[in-house]
């Protein structure tokens, strides 16, 4: 019951009135403050220092961005130069590479060349020794012949033969000698 009595007491009063001050309600009141300010704002030239500030700023912002494409061109330009250096050492590295099996192989018939010749030039040395032995043997061997020969003819001579037949002997086994 007494909300309703409230109800009742809001309903019947009077509307309150809206204070005023020089004529001019709160609204009215604000509203000329802010013209106030906008006025002392435009005649302090605050919206052209703005501006300059907001223009300054701008430069500074069109430098940076120039500044960095010129940095960015210079960084491409020098990726660009490095990749050709790297290319170009990739090329050096095969041709050297190249060049170095060439080598290697020339290396190896040479080595070959030069060790069969070693191999020839050795075989043409101990077949040049064996045949000097030989010779040698030979030699020592007919030498001891000879001696043997000699010993035994003179012995079947002296058993056999005078003087003057051992002579004709002699004469004729030095003969066969010669040949």
């Amino acid at each position: 019951m007494s909300s309703a009595l409230l109800m009742a007491v809001v309903a019947a009063a009077p509307e309150a009135a809206e204070p005023t001050f020089l004529g001019l309600n709160p609204g009215g009141w604000v509203s000329l403050a802010i013209l106030i300010v906008f006025v002392i704002l435009i005649w302090k030239k605050v919206p052209g220092a703005v501006g300059r500030a907001l223009d300054s700023k701008i430069a500074l912002i069109r430098d940076q961005l120039a500044e960095a494409e010129s940095l960015r061109k210079e960084a491409e330009a020098l990726k660009a130069e490095y990749e050709a250096k790297a290319a170009s050492v990739d090329k050096d590295r095969e041709a050297l590479l190249e060049r170095a099996k060439q080598e290697a192989k020339e290396i190896v018939a040479k080595a070959k060349k030069d060790s069969e010749a070693l191999i020839e030039r050795r075989t043409r040395m101990a077949e040049d020794k064996i045949a000097a032995e030989e010779r040698s043997a030979v030699e020592q061997l007919r030498a001891a012949a000879a001696d043997a020969a000699a010993k035994a003819a003179g012995k079947i001579i002296a058993g056999r033969h005078d003087a003057a037949t051992d002579a004709k002997l002699v004469d004729q086994a030095i003969k066969e000698i010669g040949r």
